[in-house]
């Protein structure tokens, strides 16, 4: 619950007591512009409605001035929600949005009064006083003060209520022995297909959680099963700890858990095969994601914050979003899907899956508005990444075949201090793609494919969702112009 700073001044405790003002003298009393020397605060008279706006205030009889009564909660509440204009009516009137909502607090002045006292002012004519409207002033003290009147006027009415149904229930007997209450049947409500009930049961059988410990090191993230002979594809940084001497345990949805090992990890794409010694195992179905459109729907399975087998949904909010991931001062670069689905720490590595069930892509990272109070990443904001499933296919697949995985390069190094538009070259291997291209030191890589890039990391994603051996069109910068050259991609092999 917020807590605003004004919300004790203006009655979080008991209401407070008001003070008591002179009666006017009625000698005093002239035609004019109402302008009270003392504007007292209207009390109900004894045995009236709270609601109803007191009469006028008689003059006393005696010579010497008297004190009114002071204002009792009722009363203030009446007053600030109903303004003693509209005393020709005795019917309580709800409050209209927008009723003033400042009480004044300014030096001298009491925050229950109208207006302030001009001593010097004449007297009114004998009619109610209205509420002057409040100066606004802060934000929050304004909302607190009217509500905390309206709160005084609930409570009131509340109490009042409960003994009224107290009084009338106390012959009646409050138990009915063998109720049964009407109930649908279970299956009633049918799941068809598409459903995210009918994907996330087709689903689940197939993703795992993965706990890493190294010491007293460790955390938990997200897999799903690649091949019914124990193959789990993950997040690199999942697993990344027990890479030096950690253990991973895998946990499946039935409960059962195996030991794991690593089987290969590619720093560069996130990605990392792990293996358990299962057979039978459901596997995943892989989708295509080069047929992935903008409001497709989404659905991410995972164990966020340790929670195993939770489902999320949304829709594919865009694609081919550059996105740098990755832990323990590696650096990944993912040409990724953005999804709303939420996606929080722990879904890492766990699928993505369209309406029928098939996986799109690898949650993988999400933008966050930073950490919280204790040190700890902060959760969804409704921006999650994932790895397109065509670009970790191709890894998982190297990486069980061979342990390691490949990238494509142009065989340039780039300067990263270039804020662009572009990317700014700074060094061409001799005989590298780009050299045989024509591509030298200085030029500005503007586009690739057809895709501008606005910086170099920009850059490497893009050259990243292709595959070594093929060709791609780089659009080049130069105090000449801008030209395009033909550039055959190359291979980085690496492990890890």
């Amino acid at each position: 619950m917020t807590t605003y700073p004004e919300g004790q001044e203006h009655g979080t405790e008991a209401a407070p007591s008001l003070p008591s003002f002179p009666a006017p003298d009625p000698s005093s009393r002239v035609s004019g512009p109402p302008a009270p020397a003392t504007a007292p605060a209207y009390a109900a008279p004894t045995g009236s409605s709270p609601w109803a706006p007191p009469p006028a205030p008689s003059p006393p009889a005696a010579a010497e001035p008297t004190a009114y009564e002071p204002a009792q909660p009722a009363a203030i509440a009446a007053e600030a929600l109903f303004p003693a204009s509209a005393a020709a009516s005795t019917t309580p009137e709800a409050p209209a949005y927008g009723v003033p909502e400042t009480l004044a607090t300014d030096a001298g002045v009491d925050p229950f009064v109208a207006n302030p006292p001009d001593a010097d002012a004449p007297q009114p004519v004998e009619e109610p006083l209205a509420v002057a409207p409040r100066t606004r002033r802060g934000g929050t003290g304004r909302v607190v003060a009217v509500a905390v009147v309206a709160g005084l006027l609930a409570g009131m009415v509340g109490g009042v209520g409960a003994y009224v149904v107290a009084e009338k229930r106390s012959s009646l007997t409050l138990t009915s022995p063998g109720t049964v209450l009407p109930q649908s049947d279970a299956d009633l409500s049918a799941r068809p297909n598409g459903s995210i009930a009918a994907v996330a049961a087709a689903v689940l059988p197939t993703v795992v959680q993965i706990e890493e410990r190294n010491g007293t090191d460790g955390g938990t993230g997200s897999g799903f099963v690649l091949r019914s002979d124990g193959y789990i594809l993950t997040n690199n940084h999942v697993v990344a700890g027990a890479a030096a001497g950690g253990t991973l345990t895998v946990t499946f949805q039935d409960g059962t858990t195996k030991d794991a090992k690593i089987v290969g990890r590619d720093s560069s794409y996130d990605l990392a095969v792990v293996k358990v010694d299962a057979t039978g195992l459901t596997a995943s179905t892989l989708g295509n994601s080069d047929g992935v459109v903008v409001g497709d729907t989404a659905v991410a399975i995972g164990s966020p914050l340790g929670l195993e087998g939770t489902v999320t949904s949304g829709i594919i909010s865009s694609l081919n979003r550059p996105v740098t991931a990755g832990g323990s001062g590696e650096s990944s670069y993912i040409n990724a899907i953005q999804t709303d689905a939420a996606i929080n720490p722990g879904n890492s590595g766990g699928p993505l899956v369209d309406a029928k069930g098939r996986v799109i892509g690898v949650n993988s990272a999400i933008a966050s508005l930073g950490q919280t109070s204790t040190g700890q990443q902060a959760g969804s904001i409704g921006l999650g990444f994932a790895i397109p499933i065509n670009q970790a296919k191709r890894v998982a697949e190297e990486i069980i075949s061979t342990g390691k995985s490949s990238h494509p390069i142009i065989g340039v190094s780039v300067d990263l201090t270039y804020a662009g538009p572009g990317a700014l070259v700074k060094k061409v291997n001799p005989g590298g793609p780009s050299d045989k291209a024509g591509i030298k030191a200085g030029d500005i890589i503007v586009k690739v494919d057809g895709r501008t890039v606005a910086d170099s990391t920009e850059m490497v994603v893009a050259i990243r969702s292709h595959v070594p051996g093929d060709t791609i069109t780089i659009a080049v910068k130069d105090d000449s112009g801008t030209r395009d050259v033909q550039v055959t991609l190359a291979a980085d092999s690496r492990t890890g």
